[in-house]
Formats: C-alpha cells, structure tokens, sequence
C-alpha cells in the first residue's frame, strides 16, 4: 500500500510538473525503481504513465499546430517517428545495469538544461542562422534521446526549435506536444509489444498524472517562474546525487 501511495503521488506531482515546466520524468522514474520496478521496465513504465499528458497538450495547441503546412508538418512526425522507434529499441536492448549507470547522467544532463533553457534558447535564436529550418538530423537525434530516456525531452525540442529560427513560442510549444505526443505513441507502443510495461503501476499513475495535469493549469497561473524553477531544479538534483550514490554504494 505504501508502494501505490507514493506512485500515486509521484504521478499526481509529474502531472503537475509537466503542465507547469516539464520534468515530470524526475519523479515518475525514481518512485518506480524505489518501490523494486527493475531501471529498464521503471523507464519505459514511467513513460507510459505520462503518455496521457502530451495528448491533452496537442489537443491543447491544435490552432497552433494547424498554422503549419500538413506536408512539413507530416514529414516532421516521420523523423520524430523514426527517432522515437530508434531510442525505444536501443533502451529495450539496454541491460539494466547499463541503464543504472547512464541514468544519473541523463538527470543530470536534463536539470541543468532546465535551469539554462533560457539561454540555450538565447544562444540558439542568435545562431539560428546557422542551423537549417526544420532539418531532419537535429531532430532525429532529439527523438533518440526522447525514445531512449524521455527526461528533458521538451527542453531540448525548444532550443532545436530556436536553433531553426523559430521565435513564437505558442507555435514552438505546439509543436513540441505535437512531436512529444507522436514520439511517446510510438515508444509506448514498443515497449507494450516488448512486455516490458509494469501495467498495474502504469494504469496508477497515469490516472494520476491526468488529475495532476488538469490542476496543474490552474497551478502554473498562481507560481512565479522562479519558483517553478526552484522546484524543479531541487528534485532533478536530488534525483541526480540519489542514483549517483547507487552506483558507488
């Protein structure tokens, strides 16, 4: 019992996260490897528990997806596809001891490009000339990264998005969810075929994260930026030292 309530509480509080920021991925994974969920299977579970949220979120931004035309925006799901595909089958091949030892990394990576997506966003904008506009190589490495570990995801689609030259932001988040929608379908849709879902604490804790999503939005208007931040940034660091301290104890 104990188990659920923390799971439960996890997913409620990643509801709320993602809605808010992103970094929902911060506490979803970590309850479910603390509650005995193998890394692997705690990974892939985690990403079905917070598949229902990038639904709400493209149905959300559906005018603004329908400001791009239907062929880039159709070859732009493609790539994410592929990615997608690509970063679920690397993970499925991944041993859980190897997992264990990427993931402190990966949380680590994702924090600190939280607390620094305004200027990587900055830093992308000035050099967007540079960059080709909807290039399919930048892209499919984000959608790897996405299949294989989902922490961050949004982040790095942001500045990828600046790096294109992108600078409306209500569009930029549209296609995030859009393209974070298409990614999670098909990385939940091998990992299902795969066996590898815990499907009990799944269907928990994305009922969870649904209620926490909704509240979120309602959250989000009341919290400075600053404090979402501070939140955050405590739990992807906290996560980051707990599983680096696994690996040497």
């Amino acid at each position: 019992m104990s188990d659920i309530v923390w799971l439960v509480l996890a997913a409620f509080g990643a509801g709320i996260l993602n809605t808010l920021a992103g970094g929902g991925t911060f506490l979803t994974f970590p309850a479910l490897v603390f509650t005995g969920v193998p890394p692997v299977t705690a990974n892939a579970t985690s990403a079905v528990a917070v598949f229902p949220g990038y639904l709400g979120g493209a149905i959300g931004f559906s005018r603004e997806l329908q400001t791009f035309d239907r062929p880039s925006l159709r070859r732009l799901v493609g790539i994410t596809l592929a990615g997608g595909l690509a970063g679920s089958v690397l993970l499925l091949v991944s041993s859980n001891e190897a997992f264990s030892v990427v993931v402190p990394f990966l949380l680590l990576a994702a924090t600190l490009a939280f607390l620094l997506s305004d200027r990587i966003r900055a830093w992308a904008a000035k050099n967007s000339r540079s960059f080709t506009p909807f290039g399919a190589a930048g892209l499919f490495a984000t959608s790897v990264y996405g299949g294989y570990f989902n922490g961050g995801l949004g982040i790095v689609m942001l500045a990828l998005f600046s790096l294109w030259g992108m600078t409306n932001i209500h569009a930029m988040n549209g296609l995030k969810n859009g393209l974070s929608f298409a990614l999670s379908a098909i990385s939940v849709g091998t990992f299902a075929l795969a066996g590898i879902v815990a499907w009990p604490q799944a269907i928990i804790m994305m009922v969870a994260a649904t209620v926490g999503g909704y509240l979120g939005a309602h959250i989000a208007r009341a919290l400075p930026k600053r404090v979402v931040q501070g939140i955050v940034a405590t739990v992807g660091f906290g996560m980051s030292l707990t599983f680096f301290l696994r690996l040497v104890v």
